[in-house]
């Protein structure tokens, strides 16, 4: 009778819809943790990646030496978001997590001269203030009960007019636009972070136990790219140059 009256204040109106709610949760949070583990992995390998290509004068020398082959790297890496985000529902779960590691490693490596233009005690700094400011607008996506949908379709807007802002900046070279792009991709993507976590609990909510290690693999993809593009603005705000 307790149990009842506990689960009809809660909102339910049996113990068998408490127990159906419980059991959803208990399985969004294991598939969210799956997430979470590949995102940090992404991370790690994309840290490891950088600083075995600046340890290496003929590292440097192959990947970063030519504006050519930076170019090819980072169209290279577009391509693998592209293809991996239009057909992961088609590809297996093992040919995903490859595909997402692939772009960790060649992300890694042209985010390696930020070790030659900042210091590394300021680049440790940044991703520690990353970290802190990824993690809590993380927590406020998955925790929160409102729909953050219409707030994260301007989002992605304010995202579209970012980068057109930063291709114009490409051929300004303007320092104070550069500074305003960097303080907006931060706002920006501390807002698309809370956005992309709700999404992500949505997406492992209907997932079926088959599609577990796609979701993982593309919840993974859509926080990294979240916490990079965040600790690269915040970089440029912070970082103490060389």
């Amino acid at each position: 009778m307790n149990n009842w009256i506990e689960n009809n204040q809660n909102g339910y109106q049996t113990a068998a819809q408490a127990e159906n709610e419980m059991t959803l949760q208990r399985y969004v949070a294991d598939v969210m943790r799956k997430v979470y583990g590949k995102m940090t992995l992404g991370l790690l390998v994309t840290a490891l990646a950088a600083f075995l290509v600046v340890s290496s004068e003929l590292l440097m020398s192959i990947f970063l030496s030519s504006p050519i082959t930076f170019y090819a790297l980072a169209f290279a890496e577009l391509g693998v978001v592209i293809y991996l985000s239009a057909r992961i529902g088609k590809m297996s779960s093992t040919t995903a997590t490859v595909l997402f590691y692939l772009y960790s490693i060649l992300n890694g490596i042209t985010l390696a001269p930020i070790f030659l233009i900042y210091t590394g005690t300021s680049i440790a700094l940044t991703f520690a203030i990353t970290a802190g400011v990824f993690g809590v607008m993380s927590i406020v996506g998955y925790t929160t009960r409102q729909d953050l949908s219409k707030f994260g379709a301007f989002m992605f807007m304010a995202l579209i007019g970012l980068i057109l802002c930063m291709i114009v900046n490409f051929f300004l070279h303007s320092s104070m636009m550069t500074f305003l792009i960097s303080v907006a991709g931060v706002l920006i993507f501390v807002g698309l972070t809370a956005w992309d976590t709700q999404a992500i609990k949505r997406m492992c909510a209907e997932a079926d136990s088959t599609m577990v290690g796609k979701v993982a693999t593309m919840g993974a993809l859509m926080l990294y790219l979240d916490f990079i593009n965040l600790f690269l603005h915040l970089l440029r705000i912070l970082g103490n140059r060389n």
